[in-house]
Order: C-alpha cells, then structure tokens, then sequence
C-alpha cells in the first residue's frame, strides 16, 4: 500500500467518518449567531474544541477537516492539530478560497483557490495536515449543469488533487449537486452520474493515484422544493447505482455529504446505503452540520456545560459510526 492509501484508508475505515469543522468564517458565524452566541475567535475555538476532545474522536472520527483560523490555534499549550492526531484522528484542511462566479455563465459557480496553492500546502503540512478538501458546486435545471461548468471543475478538482498528493497529502474531491430546486431523484442520479464520471476522467488524466484520493459526494436526493417524498431504499439503492457506475473500483473511499439533510435523515440515509452495499467501496461519511447541530444548540445555553456538549456530540457521532457500518436502527437512536 503507498503511503497516501494508508492515509485514506485510516480515514474512513471501521466504521469512522470525518468531521468537517471547516465552516469558514462567515459561515461559522451565521450558526453561532443563530443561537445567539457571539463569533469571536475565542467562542470559535471553545466551541471546536469540545468536539475535538470529546471520547467519541477515538472510535468515530477518523479526520477532521479545519479552517485556517483552526489549524493555527492552540489549547493548553498544544496546537489543534496536535490534539486531534493524539485521538488517532487524521488533521485535514480546507483549501479551496471559495466558489465565485463562473464567467459567462448566469448563475453557475467555479471554485478558486488554485493560485498560490503548492506554496499553501507546504505550509499545511508544516501545520501537521495530512489531507485537504477543495468543494466544486453544481446546479440543477433542464440544461445544468452546463458543460463549461462540468469542465471548468473537473479541471480545477483534478490540478488541486495533483498539486495535494504532490505534497504528500490526500484529497477529498467533493463535487457537491446542490439539493437546491424541484427536480426529480432520476434528474439528481442523471446529473451526479455525469458530475462524477467527468471528475474522474480529469482525475486519470491529471494522473492522480486514486488509492489515494477519497470521493465527497451528496447522496441522490430530490430536489428541497420537490413534492415528491421518497423512501430511503430508493435513495439508498440509486445513490449506490450512481457510485458503482461512475467511480474507479482504485479509489480509496466515499465519505457524503449531508447536503441539507437534517441529522436523523443523514443517519438512516447513510445507514440504508450500508445495509445494501454490496460493493467493495467504503462508505462513510463527512458532515459539517448533521453531526454538530444538537451539540451547538445545547452549548448555547450553557457555554459552560462542556461535558453535556460532549454527550450530545458522542451520542451523534456513535449514530453516524452504526450507520456506516450498517448497524444503525430508530431503537438504538433513542436509547
């Protein structure tokens, strides 16, 4: 096994998965003041740093993905990623600047950050990072994505992913297909098959080694303003589908996206894909919100109640472990 695949591999196998506590900023703050917590450096941290102490990093989390802010911060003398390797963690780092506009395009999105990156990466591994996550966006419509958005990304997925296994790290390719809109779950399928298969063939061409290369993908989901509900076999049963079809058998593993769901759905969701995956791929997850939410929002009402935070978080984090290893159930939930 190279190096990179060990890497991987330590991320997503038996059952952990991967906290993306990578909310830049701006966004971080929108969820703190959602609570009524101000966003100061220091509440930033505070709140991170229960998660990152809690007992579940050990036999749940196999990475953690940072913010630049996070990566340079220390606690009681030791820097974050120092804490979350002592949990056997793997520290990760997002690396993208962002998705802006995509030029002559109306509505569509490209990400930046490739400029200045190879120099940025010395400087994340010098940190103690050992992966890094660069997030592409797709719309969906009749004629999206367009094929200068499939293009411009894949390209820009595949340069990040050379540039980060370069200098020793693996990366997460995520081409998330937003939930945004009322399409059908056979229009997301359509769509997410085409995302995926072009990232890969800007991938081989990049010649990345896909051993070391982990796959963010959303699940196959209808659109948030469809009508139509549908079951978690159905979404389990094509969002496997689209998987095996569209990714290399080499690549190292899947870890999802919640994209929007809430923290139950993500579950069974995850849970039911487990159950019926009968391929060799790994799949875990990745989830910002759907493993953070309840924690946040019992820490604001006591900032000082860090041991309950950690409850809720290990309590959220055991569910999302059963559920890729296909083990989760409504009756362990509430136990």
């Amino acid at each position: 096994m190279s190096e990179l695949n060990k890497i991987a591999l330590k991320i997503v196998s038996s059952g952990k998965g991967i906290l993306a506590a990578d909310e830049s900023t701006g966004t971080m703050t929108k969820r703190l003041e959602n609570v009524k917590i101000e966003s100061s450096k220091e509440n930033r941290l505070k709140f991170r740093s229960i998660l990152f102490t809690s007992n579940s990093m050990k036999d749940c989390i196999g990475g953690v993905i940072l913010y630049d802010e996070t990566i340079k911060q220390q606690l009681d003398g030791k820097t974050i990623p120092e804490i979350i390797s002592q949990t056997g963690a793997v520290p990760g780092i997002k690396v993208d600047t962002g998705a802006k506009k995509l030029a002559k395009s109306e509505k569509e999105k490209i990400t930046e950050g490739l400029d200045g990156l190879r120099d940025r990466l010395k400087n994340y591994y010098d940190l103690g990072a050992r992966f890094t996550k660069w997030r592409a966006v797709y719309l969906i419509s009749d004629h999206l994505p367009s094929k200068l958005s499939l293009e411009t990304n894949a390209h820009a997925l595949a340069r990040y992913s050379s540039l980060v296994q370069e200098a020793g790290m693996v990366p997460i390719v995520e081409p998330e297909v937003l939930m945004d809109g009322n399409h059908s779950i056979e229009d997301c399928f359509n769509k997410t098959s085409e995302v995926i298969k072009k990232c890969f063939d800007a991938l081989i061409f990049q010649k990345v080694d896909l051993k070391g290369v982990i796959l963010k993908p959303n699940m196959i989901l209808p659109g948030s303003e469809s009508q139509k509900k549908v079951s978690s076999e159905e979404i389990a049963n094509l969002t496997l589908k689209c998987l095996i079809n569209s990714v290399p058998d080499e690549a190292a593993g899947i870890a999802f996206l919640s994209g929007g769901q809430n923290e139950i759905e993500a579950t069974k969701n995850l849970d039911m894909i487990n159950k019926l995956n009968k391929s060799k791929f790994i799949m875990t997850y990745s989830y910002g919100r759907a493993l953070q939410q309840s924690a946040l929002k019992h820490w604001s009402k006591n900032l000082n109640d860090i041991e309950g935070t950690k409850k809720i978080f290990n309590h959220r984090a055991k569910m999302c472990s059963l559920a890729a290893l296909g083990k989760w159930t409504h009756q362990v939930e509430k136990d």
